[in-house]
């Protein structure tokens, strides 16, 4: 019948693409990897360093899934191959929805992976600490930073993530003054870094009587959640240490003790702060993580040779600094500058279908056609 063999000629036609995949995640040395860090975890002793015999187990997760994806992908094809020989000797159409399905299901997992192969950064594997912050214009543009908190928090659910508040300073009237969390899951730094700038909404403003169009801007700034091992000189002497009493959710014990902290980096101006977690010194800890991050997050935007080249240069929230346009009035639509890409649904966007705008950005990047202007 025709029908399949038009499937099988498209069939044919993603060869090649699968074994550039193939090839592209270094499949050969991830099972090289596996075997050797399989036999570490068989010897004897292995357990007696627990951090390390977990990073170890994770890493061979990792690997695991990589090796077993890829092998279903070739199994996936070579049954819908199967399929269109089987329509064409029964001549059954009913066979045809289920080889429709599972022949852009078999794209879509390929363009994920393919994607995955960019993030090749030195942090790209990293989790990911991610800071929100509401630029001038009061109430209306920390409305946005919260509506960009839910969005954030929503497209990490949506791909199987999860996320630890780190800071959550809510307003008085409406919106957040300031949040942070930390983004675990695979390659979370690698997909977000990309979300770095500032963003700008334009919409009728709840908030305004005479409902007027307003423009507001919030900042997202996305840092990698360093390992341990990871060396970052912050001399002492360049901190200083603030505290006061948390704000929010806890109950008694926020309003009778000063154990939120916040810690000013003087050489570079970097302001970070942690109120969730009930000891001041639990927070100082979560401070020190976000401003180990925040600087190499800044070095490696700056490309300098030191953390103390580092000037502090700070984005501008305002017209002209954005990276993303949100346009809800008098037309509904999501653009991004860099990239070019843009959706009109913005409802899904809002609701943490960021995925096409993670996409373009990866793309562009390794095509090397990122608008950066």
């Amino acid at each position: 019948m025709l029908q399949f063999d038009e499937y099988k000629v498209k069939l044919n036609n993603l060869v090649p693409a699968l074994e550039e995949l193939a090839k592209a995640l270094d499949l050969e040395a991830a099972a090289q990897e596996l075997d050797m860090l399989q036999a570490e975890s068989s010897a004897d002793g292995f357990w007696d360093n627990l951090a390390k015999a977990q990073k170890v187990q994770q890493r061979i997760k990792v690997l695991q899934d990589k090796v077993d994806r890829q092998k279903k992908r070739q199994t996936q094809w070579d049954d819908m191959m199967a399929l269109c020989e089987m329509g064409n000797e029964f001549e059954d159409e009913s066979l045809l929805p289920e080889l429709e399905e599972s022949f852009l299901a078999l794209k879509e997992d390929m363009e994920k992976a393919r994607l995955e192969t960019l993030l090749t950064g030195q942090y790209d594997a990293s989790n990911v600490i991610l800071t929100i912050h509401p630029g001038a214009g009061g109430t209306e543009a920390q409305d946005w930073a919260q509506m960009l908190y839910r969005m954030y928090t929503r497209w990490t659910e949506r791909r199987g993530f999860t996320y630890q508040i780190m800071d959550y300073q809510e307003c008085d009237d409406a919106g957040i003054k300031s949040a942070t969390i930390r983004v675990e899951g695979e390659n979370a730094y690698g997909y977000m870094r990309g979300e770095h700038g500032v963003h700008r909404l334009v919409r009728v403003s709840p908030f305004d009587a005479n409902a007027r169009r307003h423009t507001s801007f919030a900042s997202v700034e996305v840092m990698p959640d360093l390992p341990e091992d990871v060396e970052v000189e912050i001399r002492p002497e360049d901190i200083e240490m603030q505290v006061y009493r948390a704000s929010g959710a806890g109950g008694q014990h926020v309003n009778k003790t000063s154990s939120a902290v916040r810690l000013i980096h003087k050489p570079t101006g970097i302001v970070v702060a942690s109120q969730q977690e009930r000891s001041q010194f639990q927070n100082k800890d979560n401070c020190m993580k976000m401003l180990r991050a925040r600087l190499v997050e800044l070095q490696m935007r700056e490309k300098a040779a030191t953390i103390s080249d580092l000037k502090g240069v700070q984005l501008q929230i305002e017209w002209g600094s954005q990276i993303r346009s949100y346009v809800f009035m008098p037309y509904q639509l999501v653009k991004d500058n860099r990239t070019g890409y843009e959706t009109s649904n913005i409802g899904a966007v809002m609701d943490g279908d960021l995925d096409g705008f993670v996409n373009a950005y990866l793309t562009c990047e390794a095509t090397g056609t990122l608008n950066t202007k």
